[in-house]
């Protein structure tokens, strides 16, 4: 199994970090977890590039976890390839073809399949598992086999345990403890989460302008309440195991 971080920012761009995109690959198969602006782009660095991935599950529909969704469908239609599938919460269906609404000229361009989905199900060739989190609009969290992936979310422990066990658990990590903030975390609220549960690696994602120059002092927040391993997801970055 490899995981890719393709983007590991927010809504607020650093032009260091674009946005949210998570590439997963298993043999032959492979899964985008989430198309920000930017990821497209990041994508086309990878060997699979966007030729290679039909393809994609989102966590929730705020725009820098959807945006680059249509671009993916004309890069894919501009190389060539016949299909695209796009999954994820109730009302994936209906935000995708109101995006074609507005970009009538991309209908037909491609074989499209819309998924709204919940509960376990399987995409892509990976049987997946799902939660709801808590945001400010309906998330899910992922489990896929040893990769779990909490979308965007404030840290609580039910999330915390639905990812037990998994090598790889990449979790929103947006402000750091100085920052009052709702439906994201802040890292000492995901480490109290962590605490008790058992990881391979913990990967840091979704971090905003305000962590930039922080980095460590996340890190050791965490560790005060989780003894495990944790660590930045950094774009480009691939983990295998």
């Amino acid at each position: 199994m490899r995981v890719t971080f393709l983007g590991t920012g927010s809504a607020m761009p650093t032009g260091k970090r674009v946005q949210s995109g998570i590439l997963l690959e298993n043999d032959e198969q492979r899964l985008l977890l989430d198309c920000g602006s930017g990821v497209l782009h990041r994508l086309a660095a990878t060997p699979a590039g966007y030729e290679g991935v039909d393809t994609v599950l989102l966590t929730h529909h705020h725009t820098d976890h959807v945006s680059d969704l249509l671009p993916l469908l004309k890069a894919r239609w501009l190389a060539g390839e016949e299909s695209l599938t796009v999954a994820g919460p109730p009302g994936t269906t209906d935000l995708v073809e109101g995006l074609l609404e507005v970009h009538d000229y991309l209908r037909g361009r491609v074989d499209l399949t819309l998924r709204d989905i919940g509960g376990e199900f399987s995409v892509a060739g990976f049987d997946v598992d799902s939660m709801e989190t808590r945001h400010s609009m309906q998330c899910f969290a992922y489990r896929i086999g040893d990769v779990a992936y909490s979308g965007d979310s404030e840290a609580f422990d039910d999330l915390a345990a639905f990812a037990d066990g998994a090598e790889v658990f990449v979790h929103d990590c947006s402000f750091p403890d100085e920052v009052d903030v709702s439906n994201h975390p802040t890292p000492s609220a995901l480490g109290r989460a962590l605490a008790g549960n058992d990881y391979g690696t913990v990967y840091l994602t979704h971090r905003y302008p305000h962590t930039d120059g922080k980095e460590e002092e996340l890190l050791d927040s965490i560790r005060e309440h989780y003894g495990g391993d944790v660590e930045l997801a950094r774009e480009g970055e691939t983990v295998e195991f």
